[in-house]
């Protein structure tokens, strides 16, 4: 009888522990399930110009950061790209590997329709990178790979994307370093940089090592479609191997003044940099954050940053806490011989009542394999459908 008891009265704290509830509500989403986005993943099965390419992001030229509209028009920025003619499913042998590239697409209708690729060209009409960083840094060897990006309403409607400063370290696929990052600040109706930004959002952590903020953008405010904003764009890094995130803010008007940032230490937002601690880990360094209709936040990214699982995490506030990792999906591709990484959402795609989720796929014999099967290096896609 004690026993039984003292089970009932546990029963009882747990039921009413704020802490126990709070971990329940970050651990289960609103009823969902998950299907492929063929109708997505094949604007990218193309046979001329652009077929392949990763680090895929969008961005709503509106500003808005919410859910596909019937005038939607947005950006697509990618990170290395192939750029040529396919046969049978092979590249011939003119392709052109550029380090950076822009698509453009508009909503006509029910069904997507076709994604316009915007590929500048050098004196000798082959394929160029649509950015590329200075003299100086090129001398270097070094190329920009773009992080996430958004419409800075504050700003005179510049669209500001970040760009990491890539160098490779040998042959292989793997083989590069992340020295630094930019901003590039790209005027209204333009595609190209007016300013190529320098930054200090290249941070090594003393205990954690290298971070590049960029991964992913949470625009909160309410020119943006937030709800209940707070007025902050929140920015975000991935670092060390267990892939921690870290967290960075500032107000959209300060954007470009880097001492008004803000960095999240655990428990305060203070100005220091290297002081940052992760707000939860198994992230992927590319992300995205979105808001829920239940006003929590939902973290999408790919579980360890290369694994054959997209997950998610729910977020009571864009710093967290964030509760355990949902695992929404199993890539097919990954029993195929593809290694799957850097999934996010666009909910710039997204009609309401879903959420449009995008991953890469790569192989380690990269360089090789690309030569001989086009359809290893474009993104895929799927979608969560909110079950009424």
């Amino acid at each position: 009888m004690q026993k039984l008891s003292l089970f009932i009265i546990f029963s009882s704290v747990l039921l009413v522990s704020p802490s126990f509830c709070q971990q329940a509500n970050l651990s289960k989403l609103p009823a969902y399930h998950v299907e492929p986005a063929p109708e997505w993943t094949n604007q990218f099965k193309r046979n001329n110009g652009w077929f392949g390419g990763d680090g895929i992001f969008t961005i709503a030229k509106s500003g808005r950061e919410t859910n596909l509209s019937k005038n939607s028009k947005v950006w697509f920025h990618f990170s290395d790209s192939f750029i040529g003619s396919v046969n049978n499913n092979i590249p011939d042998s003119n392709t052109i590997m550029v380090n950076n590239s822009l698509g453009y697409w508009e909503n006509t209708g029910s069904s997507p329709a076709p994604i316009t690729f915007s590929i500048p060209t050098n004196s000798e009409n082959k394929p160029i990178s649509r950015f590329i960083p200075p003299p100086e840094l090129t001398a270097k060897g070094t190329y920009f790979w773009l992080g996430d990006g958004f419409v800075n309403k504050e700003m005179k409607d510049s669209t500001f994307i970040f760009a990491y400063h890539i160098r490779k370290t040998g042959p292989n696929v793997f083989d590069f370093e992340e020295t630094d990052v930019s901003i590039l600040a790209i005027a209204p109706k333009q595609s190209n940089a007016s300013r190529i930004i320098k930054t200090p959002l290249h941070i090594v952590h003393p205990l954690w090592g290298p971070v590049n903020f960029g991964a992913g953008i949470f625009v909160n405010t309410k020119w943006a479609g937030a709800k209940n904003p707070d007025g902050y764009l929140y920015v975000y890094g991935c670092l060390d191997k267990d892939k921690k995130l870290v967290a960075a803010r500032i107000k959209p008007d300060f954007f470009t003044q880097f001492d008004a940032w803000q960095y999240w230490d655990g428990n305060h937002w203070q100005p220091n940099p290297s002081k940052i601690s992760p707000i939860t880990n198994h992230v992927s360094n590319e992300l995205s954050l979105t808001l829920l209709d239940d006003g929590r936040y939902l973290l999408i990214f790919q579980i360890l940053g290369l694994s054959e699982k997209v997950g998610a995490r729910i977020g009571q506030t864009p710093y967290g806490p964030f509760g355990e990792v949902i695992e929404l999906y199993e890539t097919p591709e990954s029993k195929n011989g593809l290694l799957t990484y850097n999934a996010k959402a666009h909910p710039v795609l997204s009609p309401k009542g879903e959420l449009l989720i995008s991953y890469n796929t790569i192989t380690f014999d990269f360089w090789n394999d690309i030569k001989k099967d086009a359809s290893i290096y474009y993104p895929r896609f799927l979608k969560i459908i909110w079950d009424k």
